[in-house]
């Protein structure tokens, strides 16, 4: 399956239908008097998050969504039928926004998560509610109210635990095979990785968080180098990033400097998230190297990385223990107090 993760989708509810204009015609009823039915409502248009879906790629095939018109009131004073709703299923993380692609109207961070985009039309009255004591025979009814149209945009964003970050060849669609059931392509050629991809960690049956890889970053990203930056937003939902640098690099702290600072450009509060650094591809490097590339970091990020290898395992679990720990604390809700109401 194809992953997109941004569209735009024309809406548009259904038009009220028309009040009928009516008068009792039966044998020896004389002066019946009006019995024109009101018109049905429009359908509205829905939207819900649903799990099992992980793409927009339904919304490459139809951007236009119209619901049902309400039907025409009828003689004997009978209703016309409301039009039916219309409900478009997207996916777990996914941010609805007007056409300026900046102001938001939902964000459905839940599965079951629905709103109305758009109401349909009322009815119109049939001439049976216009009737009174001075006008008893009225010869006129509302027609339905128009249904609301817009165009909006559709934005995915993965709901995901932890974040992997870095340059190119980095090692992260590696790590994330190695560490889940995620089968990302790997290939010794930049940019393998074209659009995120999303592995379940399981570290013990208490121990389970979501880990997302997104295409590696250059330096120029936030002004479209590359693949650009279009995919850190799916990190904005993130606890902690670990953020992978390729040991083998002959500078392993402009590498990192690189990536902060596409973070930092970025903005969306990506560059203050929690970090964990990480050198990787150790397995590649000799003892004396490899302690001369993590002190070169560790004197450009102020603390000491931490060292591993997807092929050999090594470092790999404590790292994962350490986003998890992050994760459990960011995740985990508040202890009640007694301002709460709660007392020990």
């Amino acid at each position: 399956m194809k992953f997109l993760d941004q569209c735009k989708v024309y809406i548009r509810s259904g038009d009220g239908g028309g009040g009928a204009v009516s008068f009792r015609r039966e044998k020896f009823i004389p002066r019946g008097g009006p019995d024109g039915g009101d018109g049905g409502r429009g359908g509205d248009v829905w939207i819900e998050a649903v799990d099992g879906l992980n793409t927009l790629i339904d919304f490459r095939y139809q951007q236009h969504f119209k619901a049902g018109t309400g039907g025409h009131g009828m003689g004997r004073d009978r209703h016309g039928a409301n039009g039916a709703d219309i409900e478009l299923r997207v996916p777990v993380g996914t941010e609805v926004l007007e056409l300026d692609r900046e102001t938001l109207i939902a964000d459905l961070s839940h599965a079951g998560a629905r709103i109305r985009l758009a109401a349909g039309g009322n009815g119109g009255f049939g001439n049976t509610r216009f009737k009174g004591p001075v006008n008893r025979a009225p010869s006129y009814a509302n027609p339905g109210l128009e249904g609301q149209e817009k165009e909006i945009w559709l934005r995915l964003k993965l709901i995901a635990d932890v974040g992997l970050v870095g340059l190119p060849n980095a090692g992260k669609s590696t790590f994330l095979a190695a560490v889940s059931a995620a089968t990302p392509k790997i290939a010794d050629y930049p940019f393998t990785t074209l659009t995120p991809n999303l592995g379940v960690v399981d570290l013990s049956p208490n121990e389970r968080f979501v880990l997302a890889d997104i295409p590696g970053l250059i330096e120029g990203a936030a002004e479209g180098a590359g693949l650009g930056v279009r995919f850190l937003g799916h990190l904005e939902r993130c606890a902690v990033l670990i953020h992978l640098i390729d040991a083998t690099s002959e500078d392993v702290a402009a590498d990192w400097r690189t990536v902060r600072g596409e973070l930092a450009a970025y903005g969306e509060g990506l560059g203050e998230k929690l970090e964990l650094v990480a050198l990787s591809k150790v397995d590649a490097l000799d003892e004396a190297t490899r302690s001369e590339r993590a002190a070169a970091l560790a004197a450009a990020i102020g603390r000491e990385p931490r060292l591993v290898s997807a092929v050999s395992r090594e470092g790999v679990t404590s790292l994962l223990r350490a986003a998890f720990a992050q994760v459990r604390g960011e995740r985990a809700p508040s202890e009640p107090t007694e301002a709460d109401g709660w007392a020990p």
